[in-house]
């Protein structure tokens, strides 16, 4: 079921645990023109269960919204009407839930299919997210991606009311979204079982849709990394010259950060500068690392996330308190 103008979000539901067989789903019909509108409707004729809402189309973060507003109960589920789920992936993300109160989020492990058409990038990031199982974990590794599969989730709908729901700030709605309930401390985990599938499709958002562009990824880190480890730092090192060190740079310089020196291993650009900021060699570091000094690992390359947190936590900083990976 898949909206041609522009995309269809179906699936806000709202999962009233009133009693054992309680709820509600708010289908949100963002301007179809395929069709599926009438599918809903019919649908809902015979299922009282189902509430469809037809809007025009104004895109993902309103069609969001309003299956928000539209719902009433304690916990809001999201997913997309082309994925497709385990027939218990909501019963045990909520078990989750009312097992573990301090949590706020609820996923799942996830799994992209058809698999001959997943390329290589997403399976690296599957293998990454379906890692990230605790809410240390997430929360430690929230600058490298998302580190949540947003139509995956269960969520405690006064944390979004608080949070002031979905927004659209010019980069991912569901990133911005992870990154302001964890700054606020929300805690977040994942049933430790692949329950959610998502499609690989030519015309998905995180391909078609210019909020999803690694730059805008890049603008949404360096957002929440000033006003989050880097709020009054007194200086950091950003470890990585190459391509995603200086794009990320530019958006921390222009936010105010203090970078004291950028760490890299190639030779050809220890001793030159990035932005101003002097390139050094990572045996360089230990000088630098004044007391409340922050480091930001920016390598993108695969394997360097690895060596470099095993050089930093030789040098005893923590992860999530003096170091983070940011790529």
């Amino acid at each position: 079921m898949r909206n041609a103008a522009p995309f269809l979000e179906l699936g806000l539901a709202s999962l009233a645990r009133q009693t054992e067989t309680d709820h509600e789903v708010v289908a949100v019909d963002d301007g179809s023109s395929d069709g599926s509108g009438k599918v809903l409707d019919a649908r809902a004729r015979r299922d009282p269960r189902l509430h469809v809402i037809h809007t025009p189309p104004r895109g993902l973060v309103a069609a969001l919204n309003t299956g928000l507003e539209a719902c009433r109960a304690p916990l809001v589920a999201r997913m997309d009407s082309d994925d497709v789920c385990h027939p218990r992936r909501l019963e045990l993300e909520l078990e989750l839930l009312d097992r573990r109160p301090e949590l706020g989020v609820a996923s799942c492990l996830v799994r992209h299919f058809p698999r001959p058409r997943v390329g290589e990038g997403f399976r690296i990031y599957e293998a990454w997210l379906n890692r990230l199982l605790e809410p240390d974990e997430i929360r430690r590794e929230r600058f490298v991606e998302s580190p949540l599969a947003h139509p995956s989730v269960v969520v405690r709908r006064a944390l979004l009311d608080q949070a002031g729901g979905w927004r659209d700030a010019g980069w991912p709605e569901d990133y911005d979204l992870w990154l302001r309930l964890l700054s606020s401390g929300v805690a977040m985990a994942k049933v430790p079982r692949a329950l959610f599938f998502w499609r690989e499709r030519p015309d998905r958002l995180t391909r078609t849709d210019r909020r999803y562009a690694v730059e805008c990824f890049l603008r949404c880190k360096a957002h929440y990394l000033l006003s989050g480890p880097l709020a009054g730092c007194p200086q950091a090192v950003l470890w990585g010259a190459g391509q995603t060190g200086r794009r990320l740079s530019r958006h921390l310089l222009r936010g105010g950060a203090r970078i004291a020196a950028v760490v890299d291993i190639d030779p050809a650009k220890v001793g030159r500068q990035l932005r101003g900021v002097p390139i050094v060699a990572p045996e360089q570091l230990p000088g630098l690392l004044g007391p409340g000094t922050v480091v930001l690992a920016a390598v993108a390359s695969r394997g360097a996330r690895a060596l470099i947190r095993a050089q930093l936590d030789a040098l005893g900083l923590v992860e999530g308190e003096r170091y983070w990976c940011v790529a």
